[in-house]
């Protein structure tokens, strides 16, 4: 009896998987990401201009994006970010110290020094996530703007990704409320740059450093409609909550529509598998009110000065 050969394995799109399939979505990915950003912007009426780079207007900038000098002999393309030279496996001699991972460990150090300096008077802070791309003359951009006003107007810190679209919103909606508006940027592979409604503008090299800080410095996340960026931070605020690290910390999801196919695959796979327990469902609030948000936040800020004080 002939041995039966293997299938070949298929991408979530039915494609063929292979070493060529793999580069083509990984640089129509990359390139996707940049087209959304710019939407973003141009909905907003910016449009983006690698001559003059999107900023925000009257921010304080603690550390703006250096020139990218450096590392320029492990460079196989243009625009390699931090990120991405500290993630490369070794490739043999690395020469000078300073291209090294011990020299990065270092710079490492230095960037959450510089974001724990720069977010150090926030005490009362509400991270908001969603995409880039959504317009000014969107329901959910609207409601963001709504939520982070409310929350500002209570003495709230409003944090964002300082990009367009979601980010902006929140942002703006801080600064209608007349609270902080703060706007933690990444570097990518291309200048995002940051919304005009953020007041402290801190630039980050490394992705992990920012999630620090996003967690740090939040009593809680509200999470609008997005993509994997959104569902990253989603997750490791519940993986978070679930092992204990943090408390009394809300995950708000924003528009009961769009994330209603992701609770029932969690309800379905997860809880129905065993793979987390039912309760778990309940560190999920689900809203389409931006005072219902907002209340959740104020709430849970209140329990956790309780639990804080009583400790004390």
């Amino acid at each position: 009896m002939a041995k039966k050969q293997p299938s070949q394995p298929r991408t979530a799109t039915g494609k063929k998987a292979s070493a060529v399939t793999r580069a083509q979505a990984e640089q129509e990915s990359r390139d996707g990401l940049v087209e959304r950003t710019e939407e973003g912007h141009r909905k907003a009426g910016r449009e983006p201009s690698a001559e003059a780079p999107l900023v925000s207007s009257g921010a304080r900038a603690v550390r703006r994006p250096e020139p990218r000098l450096i590392d320029q002999d492990i460079r196989d393309r243009p625009m390699l970010t931090e990120d991405e030279k500290l993630l490369q496996s070794p490739k043999g001699d690395m020469g000078a110290f300073t291209r090294s991972d011990p020299w990065r460990v270092m710079r490492i150090t230095s960037e959450f020094v510089e974001g724990f300096d720069a977010l150090s008077e926030i005490h009362k802070g509400v991270t908001i996530f969603g995409s880039a791309r959504t317009g000014p003359d969107d329901p959910q951009y609207v409601a963001a703007q709504e939520t982070a006003r409310l929350l500002a107007l209570k003495g709230f810190s409003i944090i964002t990704g300082a990009g367009p679209g979601i980010m902006e919103a929140a942002n703006k909606g801080a600064k209608e409320g007349g609270g902080h508006s703060v706007g933690c940027n990444i570097e990518l592979p291309f200048e995002q740059g940051a919304n005009p409604y953020v007041d402290t503008l801190v630039n980050f090299r490394y992705f992990f450093v920012r999630k620090t800080m996003f967690i740090k410095y939040s009593n809680a996340f509200i999470i609008f409609p997005g993509g994997f960026g959104t569902l990253d931070e989603l997750f490791e605020a519940l993986t978070l909550i679930q092992t204990g690290k943090i408390y009394q910390f809300p995950v708000i999801l924003f528009g009961r529509h769009y994330w209603a196919g992701l609770v029932r695959w969690i309800t379905s796979r997860l809880v129905g598998e065993g793979k987390i327990s039912p309760g778990d469902l309940d560190l999920l609030l689900l809203t389409d009110d931006p005072a219902e948000a907002a209340q959740a936040v104020i709430d849970a800020h209140e329990a956790q000065t309780a639990a804080q004080n009583a400790e004390n």
